[in-house]
C-alpha cells in the first residue's frame, strides 16, 4: 500500500519540476501578465496538433489562483477549441513558477523564463521538461530579431528550437 501511495504522489505532482539549466524570472508581478497573450512559436503536443491563432488569457479567480483560458483554431474541423485550467504558484507569487491543471487533479509545470520586464510585451515559457516550450507576445506578430533572440536563448538552454512551430494568428 505505501508503494502505491507513493507512486500516486510522484505521477499527480511529477510533473510540476523545472528542467535542468532552467530558471524562473524574479520579481514577476502576476498583475501585469494577465489578459490576453498570442502564441507566437511553440513545440508540438497533441493538444495543440494542427491548431492557429493560439491565444492564452489569463485572470484572477477567487482563490487566489489564475483562469487560465487557452483557445485556438482548427482548421480541419473548421472550429475554434477551447481548454479552461486553473494555475497557481509553485513557490512566492513573486517567482515566475507556477502549476497548470486543465485535467482534474493533474498539474503541470509553466515556468516562466524571460519576460519583458519593463511592458510584459513577451514571454518565453517552458513546462516540466525540454519538450515544451512556448514563446508568447501581447500582439499577434513579434518583431523577428526579438523572436530569433528568445529562440536563441531557448536552444543555449537544451530546447530543440529546430522543431519550433510558427503559429499562425491571421
Amino acid at each position: 500500500m505505501k508503494k502505491l501511495s507513493l507512486l500516486l504522489a510522484a505521477l499527480l505532482t511529477g510533473c510540476v519540476g523545472i528542467p535542468q539549466g532552467v530558471k524562473p524570472i524574479d520579481d514577476f508581478d502576476v498583475q501585469r501578465y494577465l489578459g490576453k497573450w498570442y502564441e507566437i512559436a511553440r513545440l508540438d503536443h497533441s493538444f495543440e496538433r494542427g491548431l492557429t491563432r493560439v491565444t492564452a488569457e489569463y485572470a484572477l479567480r477567487d482563490d487566489g489562483g489564475i483562469k487560465v483560458v487557452n483557445r485556438g483554431y482548427s482548421a480541419k474541423e473548421d472550429r475554434w477549441k477551447e481548454a479552461v485550467g486553473k494555475a497557481y504558484f509553485m513557490a512566492e507569487p513573486t517567482k515566475g513558477y507556477l502549476k497548470v491543471s486543465f485535467f482534474g487533479p493533474f498539474y503541470g509545470s509553466y515556468v516562466i523564463m524571460d519576460l519583458d520586464e519593463e511592458n510584459y510585451q513577451y514571454s518565453l515559457v517552458c513546462g516540466p521538461d525540454k519538450s515544451y516550450l512556448w514563446i508568447l507576445s501581447r500582439t499577434p506578430m513579434m518583431r523577428p530579431e526579438l523572436k530569433n533572440q528568445l529562440v536563441l536563448k531557448a536552444a543555449a538552454l537544451g530546447f530543440d528550437t529546430n522543431g519550433l512551430i510558427n503559429v499562425t494568428q491571421d
